[in-house]
């Protein structure tokens, strides 16, 4: 038996649920893809030529706006000239910037293979002596000496390539100040 307050009751609810469908038909539509914008207006995407986007729900997530650089307002007061694609290095700078460059690699040159010297003393041909609890623990002396001989590899690996930089770019032999070894 029904009362006259659940029958309203009732009609309430059928009249909210038929509600809620036309709110979700009216949320669902056509969605057109218009190169890389999306819209849901058909005579814009008609005169645009956009397609129809069908199957599953559509997210686009709005990316940071590029920033925009501003151009000084004063212009530099600098020395040197504008620099751009065409303009051409002055020789003098060019081999100002050839012997700075020639004097880093050196220094580089100079600091690695002090640490290859480090890390062969370390090695100690392979026979390094053991530390605290290695002499009870022989795999952790293993893992140490295999560690050591891959320290000296990357050293030896970082002289080579700073040797072959510096030959590059002086286009000669040896770098002065360094004996090869």
């Amino acid at each position: 038996m029904l009362n006259l307050n659940s029958t309203h009751t009732i009609r309430g609810l059928v009249a909210c649920v038929a509600g809620l469908c036309l709110v979700q038909a009216q949320a669902q539509e056509r969605i057109y893809r218009c190169g890389n914008e999306y819209t849901n207006n058909a005579e814009v995407a008609k005169s645009r030529g956009c397609k129809l986007m069908e199957g599953g729900n559509i997210t686009i997530i709005q990316g940071p706006a590029p920033q925009r650089t501003v151009a000084p307002s004063a212009p530099r007061s600098s020395s040197a000239p504008a620099r751009n694609g065409n303009t051409r290095t002055d020789s003098t700078e060019q081999r100002a910037r050839d012997s700075d460059a020639r004097a880093i690699l050196e220094n580089e040159l100079r600091r690695a293979e002090a640490r290859l010297v480090e890390a062969r003393n370390a090695y100690a041909n392979g026979k390094p002596e053991k530390e605290g609890i290695e002499s009870r623990n022989y795999q952790r002396y293993l893992d140490r000496v295999a560690e050591l001989k891959a320290a000296v590899a990357r050293a030896e690996s970082d002289v080579t390539s700073i040797r072959n930089e510096l030959n590059r770019h002086s286009g000669s032999g040896a770098p002065s100040g360094s004996a090869a070894k």
